[in-house]
C-alpha cells in the first residue's frame, strides 16, 4: 500500500515508517517538526525510493489537500500529535491545535479524497487514528484494565485531547461513512524517544549522574509497550482490523514508575561498573497536577481477532533502549546541547 503517515518524524511515527518500508509499503510522511521530531530518526529510509517526505502542518488544510490530490495513499495512519502531560499542563493551546483541530482538518480532506475514489480505492482505504490508553483516565491497583469499551475519563488537557480527537473521529466514521479504525496504546519506549519522557530522561540523567527525578512516591503504574511492537501492531490493524473497531495495544509490562528507574539504575549499574550505584541518584520530586494512579491495557480483543502480541519481554527491550542510548549519543546529544533536556516544567496548576 502507499500509506500516507503523519507524525512520522516522531518517536512511534517514525518506527511505523521504517517498519511500513520494511514490509515493502510506500510512504509518504507529513510532518511540520516541531520540536519533538527528528528527521535523524529517519537517516536509514531517507534514501529508499518508497519514502517521499513532506514537510506540512496537519492543520494547514491546503497543504494537506494538494498531498492527498499529488500521492493518492492508500490508507492514512494518523499519529501526529502533541503528546507531553507536562507540556500539556503549562500550554493547552498547542495540545488543542494540533490534537483536535489537526485532527478535524485531516478528516474533512480525507472524507473529501475518499469521496472521489473509484469503487476499488474506496473498499481498500482506511483512516487508522492512533490514540492513548490516557483517553480513559486511571485505574486502582485493584481495578480490571482498560478494555475497549472503558468509559472515557482523560485527566489531562493532554489525554482530553486525544479523547475529542477520538470521539471526532468516530463521528466521520458513523456520519459520513468514512472507513475509520482506532488504536488506543500504552506507554511507549525504546530507541529514538525525545529526551523529555520518563525513560530516556531516566538514561541520560543516569549517563551524566544528575539526580534522577521521580514524582511523588513512584508508585504510579504503567504498562510499557516496546515502540517497535507497536509499529508492527499498527500495521497488523491497519489490513487486517475492522472497519469503525477499536482496539488497544499493550505490553503486558505493568510497572511502577519507580521499578522502571530502579531497572535502568540496575543495567547502568552493570553496562559501566567502576562501582558507581545509579540508585543514588534517584531523587522524589513533588507530583504531577492530576497525576493518574495506574493505566493498564486488556488487550484480548487484538491477540483473539487479529493474533497480535507484543514480543518483546521487559527485561530484554530495556536492556535494548538502555544500550541503544549509550551507543547513539550523537541523536541525542544535539538535543541535550539544546537545553532541552530534564528541566522540570507542568507546575503551573498549582500557582
Amino acid at each position: 500500500m502507499k500509506l500516507l503517515v503523519t507524525g512520522g518524524a516522531g518517536f512511534i511515527g517514525s518506527a511505523v515508517v521504517r517498519r511500513a518500508l520494511a514490509d515493502g509499503h510506500s510512504v509518504v510522511n507529513v510532518d511540520c517538526l516541531t520540536y519533538a521530531a527528528n528527521l535523524a530518526s529517519l537517516q536509514t529510509v531517507k534514501a529508499n525510493p518508497n519514502y517521499i517526505f513532506e514537510q506540512h502542518n496537519i492543520c494547514d488544510a491546503e497543504a494537506i489537500e494538494a498531498i492527498f490530490a499529488k500521492h493518492q495513499p492508500d490508507a492514512v495512519l494518523h499519529l501526529a500529535a502533541e503528546s507531553h502531560v507536562d507540556r500539556s499542563i503549562d500550554g493547552p493551546e498547542d495540545f488543542i491545535s494540533t490534537n483536535i483541530l489537526g485532527t478535524f482538518n485531516l478528516l474533512r480532506v480525507s472524507r473529501r479524497y475518499y469521496e472521489t475514489l473509484p469503487d476499488e480505492k474506496r473498499a481498500q482505504f482506511r483512516f487508522h487514528h492512533v490514540s492513548t490508553d490516557e483517553v480513559y483516565g486511571d485505574l486502582e491497583v485493584d481495578d480490571p484494565a482498560f478494555h475497549e469499551t472503558t468509559r472515557y475519563n482523560p485527566s489531562s488537557p493532554y489525554s482530553a485531547s486525544k479523547a475529542a480527537s477520538d470521539h471526532l473521529v468516530r463521528a466521520w466514521g458513523r456520519t459520513y461513512g468514512l472507513p475509520i479504525i482506532i488504536t488506543n496504546c500504552s506507554n511507549n519506549y525504546g530507541p529514538y524517544q525525545f529526551p523529555e519522557k520518563l525513560i530516556p530522561v531516566v538514561i541520560l540523567k543516569a549517563l551524566h549522574r544528575q539526580s534522577i527525578p521521580v514524582y511523588g512516591t513512584g508508585e504510579n503504574i504503567r504498562d510499557w509497550l516496546y515502540v517497535e511492537d507497536h509499529a508492527d501492531a499498527l500495521l497488523t490493524v491497519l489490513q487486517g482490523g475492522k472497519i469503525g473497531d477499536t482496539y488497544n495495544i499493550g505490553g503486558e509490562n505493568e510497572r511502577t514508575n519507580l521499578d522502571i528507574v530502579r531497572t535502568i539504575c540496575s543495567i547502568m549499574d552493570k553496562t559501566v561498573e567502576d562501582g558507581f550505584t545509579h540508585a543514588s541518584l534517584i531523587k522524589f520530586v513533588d507530583d504531577r497536577p492530576g497525576h493518574d494512579n495506574r493505566y493498564a491495557i486488556n488487550a484480548e480483543k487484538i491477540e483473539t481477532e487479529l493474533g497480535w502480541t507484543p514480543s518483546i519481554s521487559f527485561d530484554t527491550g530495556f536492556e535494548q533502549t538502555v544500550q541503544w542510548y549509550l551507543a547513539n549519543a550523537d541523536w541525542w546529544r544535539p538535543l541535550v546541547d539544546a537545553n532541552q533536556f530534564g528541566h522540570r516544567i507542568g507546575l503551573k496548576a498549582k500557582t
